[in-house]
This record gives C-alpha cells, sequence and structure tokens, in this order.
C-alpha cells in the first residue's frame, strides 16, 4: 500500500514538474530531492512500526540521512541554478 501511495505521489509530481519553466536539471534535482524525502518519510512510519529499539534508532537514523540527502540535493539545485544566471 505505501508503495502504491509512494508511485502516486511521484507520478503526480512528476506531471506537476512538466508543467513548470524549470530546466531539466533542475526538475531531476526536484524529484530526486522529493523522492528522497518520500522514502524517508516511509522509513520513518518503519521505524514507528519496529519491533525493537535497535531497528527503530536505525530507521529513524536512516530517515534523518534520507532528509539531509534531500535538503543536499534541493540545495545543489538552487546553486546550479544560480550559477547558470
Amino acid at each position: 500500500m505505501k508503495k502504491q501511495s509512494f508511485l502516486l505521489v511521484a507520478a503526480g509530481l512528476m506531471s506537476l514538474a512538466a508543467c513548470s519553466s524549470n530546466t531539466p536539471a533542475e526538475n531531476a534535482a526536484e524529484n530526486t530531492s522529493e523522492a528522497l524525502e518520500a522514502t524517508a518519510e516511509n522509513m520513518e512510519d518503519a521505524a514507528d512500526n519496529a519491533t525493537n529499539v535497535l531497528d527503530e534508532q536505525a530507521l529513524e537514523n536512516a530517515a534523518e540521512n534520507m532528509h539531509a540527502a534531500a535538503d543536499n540535493a534541493e540545495d545543489a539545485a538552487d546553486d546550479a541554478t544560480g550559477n547558470a544566471m
């Protein structure tokens, strides 16, 4: 069910991204960032359902790293568009 939701969200984001006036690089970075955020949310959900503390902590740490990676992807896109102008 979560995979289906993720795919629906990704498809919707891709269709919205196609309508914007962003460059292909901006669209790719935005899609990457959104996909990383969605993965992080799924990891947080999995952490909530973990059966022991160690698994929960590992999943929460992985989710935090995914959020950081999403921020980095977004920042890289912003830097690339700033340098292109």
